[in-house]
């Protein structure tokens, strides 16, 4: 069961497609944001027996992707933990598909005041609540074109490790409710969505956060970002990575966009307005085995400082990666990044881009 037919070697495809079988994910978090910590998620997987879906140019139909759901829980040393289920479904032979989940979570962060003329100032607070997010998608004819409604709530209750810390934020900052609408276009080509090959993924998102619809404040949030990806020869992948957030309105500080780059803690660096490039080239050494090295630039603006007084925080590092289900092309492996303040290492299970 847990050897591949082709090569012979470790290899769970027929475990997880064909005996509804689980993934254990091991959780080991080195986020310096949080600290370290680990915890497990286990994901099961399910092949829909409708396996093909519709291709735009009349070749032979692609495989639909596997449906997942699965939950995990996890804690780090600065007490921060969280627990939570989710699933992506795929239903009607892919012209319908579903992503969701629902956490608790309590997070003890640090949120770094404005350094135009003093050095950054931290301030340790905590979220502690309720997070859920919802998203449906129908697939534009018959193209990889689909169109997604969402809808984000967060219930979080806030505090601070030095009280008086609560008065250096304006009241909308401080909301502790947020709820809100989505719409987004994404276009998916991708040879498969673990850790792909070739192709690309564009999207394009927007969220209004209303009181109407039960938040706290009326703020909106938008967000962009492209993943492609260019086989070069056999043996190598060129991966390219762009990606924007920005956000408008009364906005809880904790909601703030943030540079999202291995080796650069989360939540670090944040402000109105977030962009990031990075690129990754993967080196297949064997049908299994495969090594990565990847670099990154990201940089925030808006209320802080303008684009052109921001300077840009980059972040680089490597990793390894085994092929554990060649049917559904889904590396695993971990990577070792360096930033600006810290190096650390990630597990990754799949592409480390989402």
């Amino acid at each position: 069961m847990f050897r591949d037919s082709e090569d012979g070697h470790f290899d769970m495809s027929r475990w997880l497609l064909e005996h509804r079988g689980f993934l254990p994910v091991p959780i080991i978090i080195t986020d310096p944001a949080v600290g370290n910590g680990g915890g497990i998620g286990l994901a099961f997987f399910h092949r829909p027996q409708a396996g093909a879906a519709p291709a735009a140019d009349g070749s032979a139909p692609k495989m639909v992707t596997p449906d997942i759901y699965g939950g995990g829980a996890m804690r780090t040393e600065n007490g921060s933990n969280a627990y939570g289920l989710g699933a992506s479904l795929h239903f009607d032979e892919d012209r319908w598909r579903y992503r969701g989940g629902v956490a608790k979570t309590s997070f003890n962060l640090g949120f770094y005041t404005p350094g135009r003329l003093l050095p950054p100032e931290k301030i340790e607070y905590n979220v502690d609540g309720l997070m859920s997010f919802q998203q449906g998608f129908r697939r534009l004819g018959e193209r990889d074109l689909f169109l997604g409604l969402a809808w984000i709530y967060m219930d979080m209750d806030i505090g601070f490790d030095v009280a008086s810390d609560r008065d250096r934020f304006q009241p909308h900052e401080l909301a502790t409710r947020s709820s809100g609408l989505g719409l987004s276009l994404e276009y998916d080509t991708r040879d498969n969505p673990f850790t792909p090959s070739s192709g690309w993924l564009g999207m394009i998102e927007g969220n209004a956060y209303l009181p109407g619809i039960g938040s706290d404040t009326a703020f909106q949030s938008y967000r962009g970002h492209a993943y492609a990806y260019w086989p070069l020869g056999r043996q190598f992948v060129l991966g390219g990575r762009a990606d924007a957030r920005w956000a408008n309105g009364d906005i809880p500080f904790y909601r703030l966009p943030y540079i999202d780059l291995r080796g650069i803690g989360s939540a670090r660096y944040q402000d109105t307005r977030a962009a990031v490039l990075e690129t990754e080239l993967r080196w297949n050494m064997t049908q299994r085995w495969a090594l990565v090295g990847f670099v990154g630039a990201g940089r925030t603006w808006g209320r802080r400082n303008s684009f052109s007084n921001s300077s840009s925080e980059v972040s680089k590092g490597a990793g390894v990666r085994y092929l554990i289900a060649r049917q559904l092309g889904m590396h695993v492996g971990v990577d070792y990044a360096w930033g600006p303040e810290d190096d650390t290492f990630y597990i990754q299970v799949g592409s480390a881009w989402r």
